[in-house]
């Protein structure tokens, strides 16, 4: 595999377990994956594939002894800021206001570079107005867009996104997805997302890696060349949709036609 750009994200022949019960259970394994900068990348599978456990590994905040994974000309071992994440909870700090929320994670710089930052990360999720507000008063979405601009106010170069509108309601998701491309065409950082939702995943990604059931290997990897903004009624929306499906259920014979 190419290593490519400087700035793309290369995975090596990865492998994850977890001891449980004092025996090794296999999470992930043989996973080679190039995600070029810029690239926003879907990444879809069955419940316990390692989905989540892929994207932990790439921000630093689970460690492999087996493979490679690498980022900016280095090997990735721990948390950077030039790795942001969110995740579906929006793990905002309720005894914070939004302002607070976002300011957290801000070092070294002066009060007047922290406000012009943040006010201009408020403004980029559209929670203008909202400044001093705390979580119990924001509703879904709005929680959703705090814990946006809180990882993205470091200004990272890669955004993990770990299924953050799988609590969101089906119109609120459908408004986050659209506000989420508009801060990657903005911001042009390269955006990897976990979702159950295939639709999701085709309307927002440029490619599609659809892994297999435990352990988690990479199954199929489709690129989705269609033009933004996408029409999930469309025949070529529809026929990547039914690849897909097709690649979840193709040990489940029983199950495609349905699926389908």
């Amino acid at each position: 595999m190419s290593v490519g750009n400087k700035k793309d994200l290369v995975i090596k022949d990865l492998h994850k377990g977890f001891i449980v019960n004092n025996e090794e259970i296999d999470i992930l394994t043989d996973i080679n994956l190039n995600v070029a900068e810029g690239e926003f990348l879907s990444i879809v599978g069955h419940s316990g594939c390692g989905k989540s456990t892929l994207l932990k590994i790439i921000a630093g905040l689970v460690d492999y002894s087996v493979g490679m994974v690498t980022f900016g000309g280095g090997e990735i071992r721990k948390p950077g800021t030039d790795r942001g994440m969110v995740f579906q909870e929006h793990r905002l700090l309720p005894w914070l206001t939004v302002t607070e929320n976002i300011d957290f994670g801000l070092y070294n710089i002066t009060k007047e570079q922290k406000e012009a930052i943040i006010a201009e990360h408020i403004e980029l999720v559209g929670l203008k107005g909202f400044e001093n507000a705390y979580p119990h008063q924001l509703s879904g979405g709005m929680a959703q867009r705090a814990a946006m601009a809180r990882a993205l106010v470091n200004k990272p170069q890669v955004l993990l996104l770990d299924e953050p509108f799988g609590a969101l309601d089906a119109l609120t998701r459908i408004m986050m997805q659209k506000e989420i491309l508009r801060i990657w065409k903005k911001e042009k950082m390269t955006m990897i997302l976990v979702t159950h939702d295939i639709d999701e995943a085709i309307y927002l990604g440029d490619r599609v890696v659809v892994m297999s059931s435990r352990p988690g290997k990479i199954r199929k990897i489709l690129p989705v060349e269609l033009e933004r903004p996408r029409d999930r009624s469309n025949v070529e929306f529809a026929n990547i949709r039914k690849v897909i499906f097709s690649e979840f259920f193709a040990d489940e014979k029983q199950y495609l036609d349905y699926a389908i």
